[in-house]
């Protein structure tokens, strides 16, 4: 933090916030890009003076919630405390949807158990926001198929996109195996996700038909070549470029934060919830969509803050 916003050790919390906020905006005016470090401040005012968006979106992802003991920093139980904090959040916000990034539910060793963990998760996730979007991970169909997956959570398709105000939104399914066949009880290596030709073909036609600024929303990581990444991401990444629409892609899967801005497009890689112990290692978030396309992410708890321009058309 510069010295010239904050002089005196002893400021408030209230203080520090205003001083964070004050930096934030020199960088964004400076740079065209704005982005905060981790914060845990659980505060839905921090963007309120530049919120004039028409367009609220919750967002969670990677919450591998499972009625087992925690395996290293993942504590699968809490998930649903976790979840309930977002919730609290949610309802005061009052995003028009909510997008689940992937990775709803963990492994289990029976197609009976894991359908457990997908109903008790399905049931708290269902009463936040009527309208409700699941992007299919691959830890969703590690032992379930897809279409048991997709039934638990009443969805009709893996990947589709739809329209909310004056946006367009897009969620696509890069659960398939390198040779074009669909995760699904244990018959893939999570390293292998791929978006196959039909899929993609299908998202080329979808750019063009709409006139809308677009976002959208994956699992497996669009902006890396490494394990995390889907292997065609560069062939993904020119379909989303060429329809010179496309504002951000929203991701999970690496349980970490992150952002790249590649050709214009901001890719922002979501904290996972399932991460740590204790509501103090919650992540999730608010994204607000302006009418200008200016998109800006107010986390809480673990997630990061990030404000953007539009891309240039």
């Amino acid at each position: 933090m510069n010295d010239d916003l904050v002089t005196e050790s002893d400021k408030t919390m209230r203080s520090e916030t205003d001083a964070i906020v004050c930096v934030g905006r020199r960088a964004f005016l400076q740079g065209g890009v704005l982005v905060l470090a981790t914060s845990e401040l659980n505060n839905s005012s921090l963007f309120a003076e530049e919120r004039t968006s028409k367009l609220q979106v919750g967002l969670v992802t990677d919450l591998h919630y499972a009625d087992k003991p925690p395996a290293g920093s993942r504590h699968y139980r809490e998930t649903l405390n976790k979840l309930a904090e977002a919730a609290e959040q949610f309802g005061k916000d009052k995003p028009a949807f909510i997008v689940e990034l992937g990775d709803f539910i963990d492994a289990a060793d029976s197609v009976d158990t894991e359908l457990g963990y997908l109903k008790q998760i399905s049931r708290d996730f269902s009463t936040i926001c009527k309208d409700r979007h699941h992007v299919l991970g691959n830890h969703c169909v590690h032992t379930l198929t897809k279409p048991e997956f997709l039934d638990g959570v009443e969805q009709e398709r893996s990947y589709y996109s739809f329209d909310a105000g004056d946006f367009h939104f897009v969620v696509l399914d890069s659960c398939f195996r390198s040779d074009g066949e669909p995760y699904g009880r244990k018959n893939f290596e999570w390293t292998d996700p791929n978006i196959p030709a039909a899929e993609l073909e299908w998202l080329k036609s979808d750019l063009r038909e709409t006139s809308k600024k677009t976002i959208v929303f994956a699992h497996q990581r669009l902006d890396v070549s490494n394990h995390y990444g889907v292997k065609n991401a560069m062939e993904v990444r020119s379909v989303l470029e060429a329809s010179a629409k496309v504002l951000a892609v929203f991701q999970g899967h690496s349980h970490k934060n992150g952002h790249k801005d590649i050709a214009g497009i901001h890719y922002c890689t979501m904290v996972a919830m399932v991460e740590g112990s204790g509501l103090e290692n919650n992540g999730y978030s608010v994204m607000s969509i302006a009418d200008d396309g200016v998109i800006q992410v107010s986390g809480f708890r673990k997630q990061s803050h990030y404000s953007w321009n539009p891309r240039p058309v």
